[in-house]
């Protein structure tokens, strides 16, 4: 099974960025409410619009409070840090971001070891969660101090819990006196595709973080809500790891921006996915496409030659796209892809097959 050897893009301008949705730029809009916003010093927590995006966030998950970020990584090593004691242990799939992609943090900065469980495609259960509850009273093994979940899941392509499974695992955790901490990074597009409100994630989880700069189009920034009490703590361990930032307000404004236009566009990121998903099916070299939840599209190739064909050919044509090592292979979609692109990878992957 070959792949063609040229393919060469119809429209010399067209280029195709699927590397991630962390690629968007400010619309002209954006930019506009950005250069408006009044700001300062928010070091000293005198930025009126970064409090203004806080108490928005905050009240949106039902929360008392919450805290604007430079990053998603900052904000979870944040929240793991606020939960744990050193030589402590966190619960969390094998998949999971604040494992796989964070620099090793959570032992760096917190001192936690990480129980893995496999679960499926990043998603675990509460018996999973349940089995890896080391006893209080066995002082061999670490004690375990924090659950972390990932919804949509990253490296599980984009895929959503069920509130069936969430409620379940929050009730295991408060049988077991353990926080339980979201990672919600794409929180955003799993709110659009599971239709579950954010006051229902609030209340499940005792911290969670939200990323601006991914899917809802935001250059920068995340934020993590919680009950008082926690943010308190969260203001001190950001200043520790370096995250203060001064008149913040015009990266707040962007986030503002963004939850109020671009939230709900991310159904249509989500549609072209699925639309992605289903052209690679159709493509003889390809031999597995996970489901399509959300705006993430992970396939895998027949061989490691037809792999790297394809990766040549989606570089002649000028898309781009990432491999996730393990013959792993991912498109996301975004607002930045245009239905334009859209029309032309679809065009390029039934080339494919001719």
């Amino acid at each position: 099974m070959v792949l063609p050897s040229v393919l060469i893009n119809p429209v010399a301008t067209m280029e195709v960025n699927l590397i991630s949705d962390t690629v968007t730029r400010p619309s002209k809009e954006m930019l506009a409410y950005m250069a408006a916003a009044p700001v300062g010093d928010d070091v000293f927590k005198e930025d009126p619009t970064v409090n203004a995006l806080e108490e928005k966030v905050a009240r949106l998950f039902g929360k008392q409070a919450a805290l604007f970020f430079p990053s998603g990584t900052m904000a979870n090593q944040t929240a793991i840090k606020l939960h744990t004691q050193p030589g402590e242990q966190i619960i969390c799939d094998a998949y999971a971001h604040v494992f796989n992609y964070e620099g090793g943090g959570a032992s760096f900065n917190s001192g936690v070891s990480c129980a893995l469980i496999q679960g499926k495609q990043g998603m675990i259960t509460a018996n999973q969660v349940l089995e890896k509850i080391n006893p209080e009273d066995f002082y061999h093994s670490p004690r375990t101090g924090l659950v972390v979940l990932e919804n949509t899941t990253n490296k599980g392509g984009g895929a959503c819990y069920t509130q069936k499974d969430i409620t379940e695992i929050a009730q295991v955790c408060s049988q077991h006196k353990l926080p339980l901490h979201l990672d919600g990074a794409r929180l955003w597009n799993a709110m659009v595709a599971s239709d579950l409100s954010p006051t229902y994630f609030g209340h499940a989880f005792q911290t969670i973080s939200v990323c601006m700069s991914k899917g809802l189009g935001a250059p920068v920034g995340s934020v993590l809500v919680g009950d008082q009490a926690n943010m308190d703590k969260a203001l001190r361990i950001r200043k520790m790891l370096g995250g203060g930032m001064r008149q913040a307000g015009y990266l707040a404004a962007a986030a503002i921006y963004a939850i109020d236009h671009h939230w709900e566009a991310l159904a249509v990121d989500h549609q072209k996915a699925k639309a992605l998903g289903e052209a690679l099916s159709a493509v003889s070299s390809v031999k597995k496409v996970a489901p399509v939840a959300t705006n993430i599209v992970i396939f895998e190739m027949h061989s490691a030659a037809l792999e790297q064909e394809f990766l040549a050919t989606m570089q002649r044509a000028k898309i781009k796209l990432i491999s996730m090592g393990g013959g792993k292979l991912r498109f996301v979609t975004h607002r930045d892809y245009t239905e334009q692109q859209h029309d032309y990878v679809l065009s390029t992957l039934h080339q494919l097959n001719s």
